[in-house]
């Protein structure tokens, strides 16, 4: 049986402190969501550490998961597990294995855990289906593409409910080093504690850092422009086919009657002019 909560205290949803197998909410009030942010648009954030990177032999010890949306607003926080793997498989772990998840503490837990590899694949599954539509959401993460391999081999379900894409931050900043080294320099430092929540949190800091200093955003400047060209042009071609029948933008309703060549019925245009558009009618008589 299965201890704790599977539902995620969202956006205003129950309080309470987030335990082992618990899901919280980040933002209360549904003041996350920017208004009309589709639930298509999400990201699912994880990160693992494992044993090791051979994926024939190493095993998922800890995973923890995030959603935001597009803005990379966190919307929800997920459980954060740490899986029971055998003694005989963290004593054959690597020398920087050994020493990092020691020093974090994680090795103790994972021998204290009873959580199996199927339960969490269960818990998150639950998680991430009421959070996201099927199919529509990528993984994101840093060098998540390694997370992605242990997770199609042992979290198979959970991988079918994501989109086939992801988001590896690790891509965007070995291309900023490359194209935008100055900016680099500013962007923000690990902590290298190898944990999978603060690892996924400060993957989230470091694309907030290079969506805002390297990609270019429209200003609010420049959407206006673009909405006043728009309305500008729309305005002449208004005007052009007004007075193409003879009628001016003062006239608040005129007419033009056409005048009829045998067998052809004489056809009045009537135009009526209002502040923010003008409309035609046709009368054939």
């Amino acid at each position: 049986m299965l201890g704790g909560s599977l539902r995620s205290r969202l956006l205003g949803g129950v309080g309470g402190s987030r335990g082992q197998f618990g899901a919280r909410g980040v933002c209360e009030g549904g003041g996350a969501m920017a208004a009309g942010e589709s639930m298509a648009q999400r990201m699912v954030w994880v990160d693992l550490e494992m044993t090791g990177l051979d994926i024939e032999k190493d095993q998922i010890i800890e995973m923890a998961c995030l959603i935001t949306d597009s803005d990379l607003n966190i919307l929800a926080e997920g459980p954060n597990l740490i899986i029971k793997q055998p003694d005989e498989l963290l004593d054959s772990m690597s020398d920087w294995c050994k020493e990092h998840h020691g020093k974090s503490g994680l090795t103790k837990a994972v021998k204290e855990s009873t959580m199996t590899l199927q339960q969490a694949e269960y818990e998150f599954l639950s998680f991430v289906r009421q959070q996201t539509p099927p199919g529509l959401c990528p993984l994101a993460g840093n060098s998540v593409h390694a997370d992605k391999k242990f997770l199609d081999k042992y979290m198979p379900q959970f991988m079918k409910h994501l989109h086939y894409r992801i988001i590896d931050v690790s891509t965007v900043k070995e291309l900023c080093r490359r194209w935008y080294p100055e900016e680099y320099e500013f962007a923000p430092k690990k902590a290298a504690s190898h944990r999978a929540l603060d690892d996924i949190s400060e993957s989230i800091k470091e694309l907030q850092f290079y969506r805002n200093n390297i990609f270019k955003k429209k200003t609010d400047e420049k959407k206006r422009k673009i909405m006043e060209n728009g309305e500008n042009e729309k305005t002449r071609e208004q005007k052009g086919e007004r007075e193409k029948h003879g009628c001016e933008r003062e006239t608040p309703i005129s007419c033009l009657l056409h005048t009829p060549q045998r067998g052809i019925k004489p056809t009045i245009w009537a135009y009526a002019s209002t502040r923010d558009q003008t409309s035609s009618l046709s009368v054939t008589g």
